[in-house]
């Protein structure tokens, strides 16, 4: 089963957060580090948390992997993806590990 990995970018109070450096520099980065492991990746940008409701998030990317396997492999090469993050977003960025249903 396809394993996949989010990360989340919360819109909280003060926090911004540079989507044209995340696309052009950050996501070739991780491109760069997951290499050959990384089978397909999906960034959606925060827009609206609903009508008239301002975005919970500045941005969630999905980085969908073989399996399991493939994607340890690839979080053993994701030092300096991480170490990017500061470049781009002055918060605390979560992290959601799954598996693909659909």
């Amino acid at each position: 089963m396809s394993a996949s990995m989010q990360v989340i970018y919360p819109a909280t109070e003060g926090t911004t957060f540079d989507f044209d450096y995340y696309m052009d520099t950050h996501m070739k980065l991780v491109a760069d580090s997951f290499g050959p492991h990384l089978d397909q990746t999906l960034v959606t940008r925060g827009l609206a948390g609903g009508p008239g409701v301002p975005p919970g998030y500045h941005a969630i990317a999905t980085m969908v992997f073989k399996d399991q396997a493939a994607m340890n492999e690839a979080l053993k090469d994701s030092a300096d993806a991480v170490k990017d993050i500061p470049n781009f977003y002055n918060g605390k960025a979560q992290m959601l590990f799954g598996e693909v249903a659909g």
